[in-house]
């Protein structure tokens, strides 16, 4: 499929032709990003959260989450495309693992593209598209940590934002943004009433 098909693809359908254009048993971040195209940012977000999105799997999100920090970083920092170091983007995933994502989430982001329409698009844009990726770089920080409850819906968040940037919807991106951040709190101000209580408990 030459490159113009694929822009005019839905996202949805996207992953799937990434899938089966992998050319061995692992791609690298590298190989991904160059096929993404015009749409690179948005659709790289999208395919390092999904995994994020998976409960109680581990391992995994942690690998994904510091190329998502970066990327996220490079939309702070007002860039027009993403890069990554080599280091980051000699990192690989399998041929397998991308399509078995691809289908599952297939179904979730057909109904997200449903729903999507162009809205508040000054928010997709710079220079207010800054604002969201502050948000990203805080949703892949907690990824990152190794904790139960840290990467589950801080990737759906990611996936909704970077629905939004995708569809120019405004609206979706605020609504991830909204969805990550007061899980975060709800996070922290859980872990200072358990670091208070076990203060209390001990009677330091």
């Amino acid at each position: 499929m030459d490159a113009r098909a694929e822009q005019d693809q839905p996202i949805s359908h996207r992953l799937t032709t990434l899938a089966q254009d992998a050319e061995g048993a692992t791609v690298t971040l590298d190989w991904i990003l160059g096929r993404l195209h015009e749409r690179a940012f948005g659709l790289f977000l999208l395919v390092l959260a999904l995994p994020c999105c998976i409960p109680f799997l581990y391992g995994i999100p942690q690998i994904v989450a510091l190329p998502l920090m970066f990327v996220a970083t490079q939309i702070v920092a007002g860039r027009t495309s993403p890069w990554l170091p080599a280091r980051l983007g000699a990192r690989t995933v399998t041929q397998d693992s991308l399509a078995k994502l691809a289908e599952r989430a297939r179904p979730w982001l057909e109904k997200i593209e449903a729903l999507s329409r162009p809205r508040l698009t000054a928010l997709t844009r710079p220079p207010l598209d800054r604002l969201i990726g502050i948000a990203l770089v805080i949703f892949s920080a907690s990824i990152l940590v190794p904790l139960p409850g840290t990467n589950t819906v801080p990737g759906f968040a990611v996936v909704i934002i970077a629905m939004g940037l995708l569809q120019r919807d405004g609206l979706l991106a605020l609504a991830g943004t909204l969805i990550g951040t007061i899980w975060i709190a709800t996070l922290i101000i859980a872990g200072a009433t358990l670091a208070a209580l076990l203060k209390g408990w001990i009677g330091l």
